[in-house]
């Protein structure tokens, strides 16, 4: 599904640029329909297609940016940075680590049996 969204998504933004590049700037770019009258459209009526076109296309291209970024994140599940060490594969469940109790100091060993104290 989501190589169709991207496909269609690209699409759209070739569109859009297609639209915008036909358009009457103030330097004359590329745009269509000189000053006769005799063409298909005047040039009033090219202007608010191509104006009413770019604003669908633009539209699209949100929809569809909002659309594949929500989809990005649908699937990810929160990770955590202190559980670091994956559980046991064995059938006894081992006491989990992790990076606080790495970071512990180890504990001095404690002695085997009490000692008789010593004099100098």
């Amino acid at each position: 599904m989501q190589t169709v969204v991207i496909v269609v998504h690209l699409l759209i933004v070739a569109a859009l640029i297609g639209v915008v590049l036909l358009q009457r700037s103030e330097g004359g770019g590329l745009g269509i329909g000189g000053g006769g009258g005799g063409g298909f459209m005047s040039s009033r009526g090219t202007t608010n297609l191509l104006t009413r076109t770019t604003a669908i296309l633009a539209a699209g291209f949100f929809i569809t940016s909002l659309f594949l970024s929500w989809l990005a994140g649908y699937d990810q599940r929160p990770a955590s940075l202190i559980n670091t060490t994956p559980a046991s594969q064995s059938g006894s469940p081992a006491p989990e680590k992790n990076l606080l109790d790495s970071l512990k100091p180890a504990e001095p060993a404690a002695p085997a049996a009490p000692q008789a104290p010593q004099s100098k």
